[in-house]
């Protein structure tokens, strides 16, 4: 694994050449990663009026646009400019759609050609989709598919837009909720993923609640701190799993290098800044993490938390040799947090028959060289 304390690199957007001499990779804009105001000092720089950007940001945004051919109140000099700088988004390769819950996986391909996934899951308060936020993940969590084989490259924002555009496209629904909760570790992805909320929040996009979006982190420290920082309202959500730090080293990597009372004193920092609910994600081992004595263990370290704990019964995955907790095990560590007066729920089991799991359906795709991939 990577050293997890190396800073992530992320494309700075409003850094791009106007110059359409010397167009290469480097100096083209990602104009669909690009604010209003950003948008608008680029079409003013190739000599277009400044309300121009509005309409483009809502061909990308609200009109959620394929191509730039769509963009028909456009000039068309300006969509010849456009179509000379980066207009990333993504690609289906394949949908699968589990026939327990009706809930869809998605494989898109990138402009690079590498894979990511998204989960499209329907409840009854609305749809709700799960995003990665980057292509493979350094982070190295022993239970996890999407860390094998380290980390790729991070997602920008548009990419990260476009996972919830083209979900959207496909199943005709309005996407109400959204989980930065794929492949990846979003706070290592740090500055794309905040352009991507603010973006994604925006009126004049799809103006999902900040509320209705929740970013789950394994425990970067300094992220979280500069995240609570930011003003924002959406939920984060830890990825604890043990309720040690000898457990949690054995489970996760990045407890080497913080502690658990160091991760818990961000969360609070986190409550402290921003007034909102932590939520603990939980993935319930067989015989490693799911014993009555480490509930009793959990609940005494988070005591007094304004938080709630969601178990997840651990999706077994064909590298690892993890198994999934019973149903009197998940059932038993339940009744002790609750009995200790955690608030805690049960994350259902979705999409289990179409490896939903993050990273399953990827690695899925690369074993099999991505050919005749179903």
């Amino acid at each position: 694994m990577s050293d997890t304390g190396v800073k992530n690199k992320t494309e700075k957007n409003t850094e791009c050449s106007t110059d359409n001499n010397t167009n290469t990779e480097e100096t083209k804009c990602d104009l669909k990663s690009m604010s209003i105001d950003e948008l608008k000092d680029w079409v003013q720089g190739v000599g277009q009026p400044a309300f121009r950007a509005k309409q483009i940001y809502q061909w990308f945004h609200v009109k959620l646009a394929g191509s730039i051919e769509e963009m028909t109140n456009l000039p068309k000099s300006l969509r010849e400019l456009m179509d000379e700088q980066k207009i990333y988004g993504v690609n289906v390769v394949t949908r699968l759609e589990s026939k327990e819950d009706g809930t869809n996986k998605f494989l898109f391909r990138l402009h690079d050609g590498n894979v990511i996934e998204s989960v499209l899951m329907r409840y009854k308060h609305g749809n709700s989709v799960c995003i990665s936020s980057q292509v493979g993940c350094r982070m190295g969590c022993r239970f996890c598919a999407s860390t094998i084989g380290g980390l790729v490259r991070n997602l920008t924002a548009s990419e990260m837009l476009s996972q919830i555009y083209e979900i959207q496209k496909i199943s005709g629904e309005r996407i109400s909720n959204v989980v930065v909760m794929g492949t990846g570790e979003p706070l290592d992805n740090f500055d794309n993923l905040v352009r991507f909320i603010k973006m994604l929040t925006d009126e004049n996009g799809l103006n999902i609640s900040q509320r209705n979006i929740t970013v789950s982190s394994c425990g970067l420290v300094p992220e979280i701190k500069r995240l609570a920082d930011l003003d924002l309202t959406i939920t984060f959500a830890l990825s604890l799993h043990a309720p040690n730090d000898a457990d949690r080293r054995e489970l996760m990597p990045i407890a080497n290098r913080y502690s658990i009372e160091e991760v818990l004193d961000a969360c609070r920092y986190y409550f402290d800044k921003t007034g909102r609910r932590i939520t603990f994600e939980y993935s319930l081992v067989k015989g490693q993490n799911d014993s009555p004595e480490k509930a009793r263990e959990l609940a005494a370290l988070i005591k007094g938390m304004n938080c709630h704990v969601n178990l997840i019964p651990v999706n077994p995955i064909k590298e690892r040799s993890f198994e999934r907790a019973d149903n009197t095990s998940i059932e038993n560590f339940r009744k002790v947090l609750e009995s200790r007066q955690i608030t805690v729920t049960v994350r259902r089991s979705m999409g289990r028959d179409i490896d939903a799991a993050c990273g399953q359906l990827r690695r899925k795709y690369e074993e099999q060289g991505g050919m005749d991939f179903k």
